[in-house]
């Protein structure tokens, strides 16, 4: 009887400190990584080192941000999606990889809802309409002029083939119907490089990426692509003031993990990511690069990714946009 007793007394500890409240309380128990898939100074790059700062406070663990470019972001997402889902590896999930890639991409060899599971949206970003200030064009009126009056002449960079920047830039082809060059990077950063350089002379470049050189002066900003305007730039007017109904093409990115991240490390994740969000410091810096929205549960931000896969299917369908895979 005694016996029985104690074998009950002991599994029922073994319960109590099941798995999934196990790895609640005791991860992290080493360094995080978040993997970004563009170089250091895009908007990518810039979110992850906000947010991965602030949980490194709070975890007591390094949280680290390795840069993993090519491909708009693929490369990223293909790695993070083959690495243990113990949660020592997340991805900071992107437009790109999530939404344009398994449309533009069908030999992707990584299902995005499959083999990922959402954690949190950290932002949602407009683009700016951005310029070389050197341009003789630099109101969207003017560049439209300009591009009519010389075909394939006017140079657009953006931070990939299939990038957000580039069906941003797609969409306004469309709208304008123009022809100009589009000049593809492996990120913001070598884009924003060039540009400011007078390499190249436009760009519809995220708003987190682009913020920091408008606020300096080395570029202009001349529009931005959300049907509202971002609290970080209140003066920029949008493509759809400027003449453009229906133009919205935004940047957003989140924090996913491998297909198998166990529950209460997901559950954790959010719970730590929504205070991080919540701090005013953070708020700050969000606003100044045009993040909003960011928070939420799992469930919305899973939501979220399989409406836009929706959305942007359709765009690329209908408007026949084509990438090498």
């Amino acid at each position: 009887m005694q016996r029985r007793t104690l074998i009950q007394a002991a599994a029922g500890a073994v319960a109590t400190l099941g798995v999934p409240h196990l790895m609640a309380q005791e991860w992290p128990n080493g360094p995080v990584r978040i993997v970004v898939g563009f170089p250091p100074g895009g908007g990518t790059d810039a979110l992850a080192r906000v947010v991965g700062a602030k949980l490194t406070e709070m975890w007591k663990q390094q949280v680290i941000v390795e840069n993993k470019a090519g491909a708009a972001g693929i490369v990223a997402a293909e790695y993070t999606a083959l690495q243990p889902s113990d949660g020592s590896t997340l991805l900071m999930a992107h437009i790109n990889s999530h939404a344009l890639g398994p449309v533009l991409q069908p030999r992707l060899r990584y299902d995005a809802e499959r083999d990922f599971v959402p954690i949190v949206m950290v932002g949602v970003t407009p683009n700016l309409f951005i310029a070389h200030p050197g341009q003789k064009a630099l109101t969207v009126p003017d560049i439209v002029a300009a591009a009519k009056a010389a075909p394939g002449k006017l140079s657009f960079g953006s931070a990939g083939a299939g990038s957000a920047q580039h069906l941003a830039l797609e969409m306004f082809k469309l709208a304008a119907k123009v022809d100009v060059i589009h000049v593809p990077y492996k990120g913001s950063g070598p884009l924003l490089t060039d540009l400011i350089g007078g390499q190249i002379q436009y760009s519809f470049d995220t708003m987190t990426a682009a913020t920091p050189h408008v606020k300096s002066g080395k570029v202009t900003a001349i529009a931005q692509t959300r049907a509202k305007r971002a609290k970080g730039h209140p003066n920029v007017q949008t493509m759809q003031e400027l003449g453009y109904p229906g133009f919205e093409a935004t940047t957003w990115y989140g924090l996913v993990g491998p297909g198998k991240l166990p529950a209460a490390i997901a559950a954790k994740v959010n719970r730590d990511v929504n205070t991080v969000l919540a701090m005013p410091d953070v708020q700050e810096r969000m606003d100044t690069y045009g993040a909003e929205d960011g928070g939420g549960t799992q469930e919305k931000f899973a939501a979220f990714i399989k409406g836009e896969i929706a959305k942007w299917g359709k765009v690329v369908k209908e408007g026949n946009v084509k990438v090498d895979s």
